[in-house]
């Protein structure tokens, strides 16, 4: 845990990594607390999008249900991890539910390699990763069984579906389980298997907006390197009463290890609760129902959240609110402030290293467009193209100083596309973001952009995330994505895709308005010369906006 003081560079000093040789991510997040407090609640899960009844589930339980299906598991026959080699995988189709993280736990004890998967992945995505993985076991649900169902014959790896609602009326499909109707003859009697922190424990595939998305595997000590981040992000957890929620899904980094299993870590109940379709209205009263004191809010949430004008009357007091994604700026801060009684604390990473940099209320205000400091524990810097770390003031690309506890242990099945993460310097070898960045003179670091999002007008670099910001203080905007639109004259213009708020159309009048709007607030080179409005903006399901899907109106040869 990391040690309060009274500013980022005290509490960096103080911090030092204490990574155990032998750790399991399963025995430290569940059975650590059942032994020591097993009343203690673990989980509130909520139906009906949050309005429906509750289910409380202690870590006495958990660590009942999770040992019960380790025990299935090992009756299966499955690989485990042996000295650095991946046991067999299983994966886990479901959203916020408790048999999500008794999956994710019990394959964490058996000695085996959890793969999270999404809801909404449609067969192609499902058909890549499961094959890609080469996973045995699947745990789902009955809507989801179709689209496993129509795939399943170009899966011959997968063994074994778990269904979580039931057999009833089901299809018959070879190796297809009850998941309940197991557990409940399994033993509740399990060691769990021993291993190393360096031990591969879970497959992360990266949202990735070109070719197929990458397998990104990590040890179990990916936990404890993620905790540092989400403490300091999180004003220093945990604190007495804290309760953590997270619209995000557990399938993906964001939500499994930015939120459920650092809080169970530190003891903390989560609220399971993932909502159909989101809305400003079902967040508030979940929030206000529960007492929930500490939220990831990705960008694209909190922007819903912000555009109902019922937010402006809120008046929540949670402890802490943390985001990742895409740059915060004044409007969405001083939001947050009013709205949710807090400053919102920006947080950087990516699915392979994760948790880098974040800023921190408690030590010191935010600086609009600025994202943070490295977290204490992490060496981050902003490097030229042979390694060499650049002098403060100058773009370059954000990597981060390998070895680190949260960095993955490379691509599955793919070391070619693992070597060209890394780069070697004067001072070791880098993992490289892919994003641009520069270091200012007072430590903190600027977001500029992905590789590929930076707009060359003019003779002039632009970074798009400063610019959506402004873009979002028009009335008439509720999301924004800015891209490079390409020009005879400047190489590049500004261009903007605007998703209006309620109550607003499409006219020249409003994009000159907006235009304006945003000429008058940063540099004349900045303000869209050419707007664009759509019903949709293109988002990652983690929240961020897909800009290569934008610029792609523009190689087709079209404009909106």
């Amino acid at each position: 845990m990391l040690t309060p003081g009274q500013d980022f560079r005290e509490v960096a000093e103080g911090f030092r990594w204490s990574v155990p040789r032998l750790y399991n991510i399963g025995t430290d997040v569940c059975d650590r607390w059942a032994a020591a407090d097993p009343g203690r609640v673990a989980l509130i899960e909520v139906a009906d999008n949050g309005y429906g009844a509750e289910q409380r589930t202690t870590f006495g339980q958990l660590k009942d249900l999770s040992d019960r299906f380790a025990n299935v598991l090992a009756g299966l026959g499955l690989a485990r991890t042996v000295e650095g080699a991946a046991g067999d995988r299983v994966a886990i189709l479901l959203s916020q539910r408790l048999e999500t993280a008794v999956a994710h736990i019990a394959a964490f004890k058996g000695g085996h390699v959890s793969l999270p998967l999404f809801t909404l992945f449609g067969p192609e995505a499902l058909l890549h990763r499961l094959r890609d993985s080469g996973a045995r076991v699947l745990v789902t649900d009955r809507a989801s069984l179709p689209l496993i169902a129509g795939i399943r014959g170009e899966l011959p790896a997968l063994e074994h579906v778990f269904l979580v609602d039931g057999l009833a009326d089901v299809p018959p499909m070879p190796g297809l389980h009850d998941f309940h109707a197991e557990l409940a003859a399994a033993s509740p009697d399990f060691t769990p298997v021993v291993t190393r922190a360096e031990d591969p424990a879970v497959i992360i595939y990266t949202s990735g907006t070109t070719g197929n998305p990458k397998g990104a595997l990590h040890a179990h000590r990916v936990l404890l390197g993620h905790l540092p981040g989400v403490e300091i992000s999180h004003d220093f957890l945990p604190a007495p009463g804290d309760l953590f929620w997270t619209p995000a899904d557990w399938a993906w980094i964001g939500g499994l290890f930015d939120v459920l299993l650092p809080a169970l870590h530190h003891g903390i109940p989560v609220v399971a609760c993932r909502f159909s379709k989101f809305s400003a209205t079902a967040a508030h009263d979940l929030i206000q129902r529960f007492g929930v004191r500490n939220a990831f809010l990705p960008p694209t949430a909190m922007k819903l959240m912000k555009a109902d004008p019922a937010s402006r009357d809120w008046a929540l007091k949670m402890r802490s609110v943390a985001s990742g994604g895409e740059t915060l700026g004044t409007e969405l801060l001083d939001w947050g402030r009013k709205a949710l009684g807090v400053t919102i604390n920006e947080f950087y990473g990516q699915t392979e290293c994760n948790m880098i940099v974040s800023s921190c209320g408690a030590l010191e205000p935010p600086v609009p467009g600025i994202m943070g400091r490295p977290v204490p524990g992490h060496r981050v810097a902003v490097i030229g193209p042979a390694g060499e770390v650049l002098p403060d003031d100058q773009e370059g690309a954000i990597a981060v100083l390998a070895p680190d506890p949260v960095m993955f242990l490379g691509y599955w099945n793919n070391p070619k596309a693992t070597e060209e993460k890394f780069v070697t310097g004067p001072d070791g070898r880098w993992l490289v973001t892919g994003d641009r960045g520069v270091r200012r003179p007072d430590g903190r670091l600027r977001f500029v952009g992905r590789d590929d999002d930076v707009i060359s007008s003019g003779g002039y670099r632009i970074g798009p995330a400063e610019i959506e910001d402004c873009l979002l203080g028009h009335p008439a905007v509720q999301m924004a994505g800015v891209v490079g639109q390409p020009d005879p004259v400047r190489g590049e213009i500004v261009a903007a895709f605007i998703t209006l708020a309620a109550g607003h159309a499409p006219s020249d009048d409003l994009r000159a308005s907006i235009a304006d709007h945003v000429r008058k607030r940063l540099a004349a080179y900045e303000f869209p010369r050419a707007i664009y409005f759509i019903d949709d903006m293109p988002v990652t399901t983690t929240g961020k906006i897909i800009r290569a899907r934008l610029r792609e109106t523009f190689s087709k040869g079209g404009t909106a």
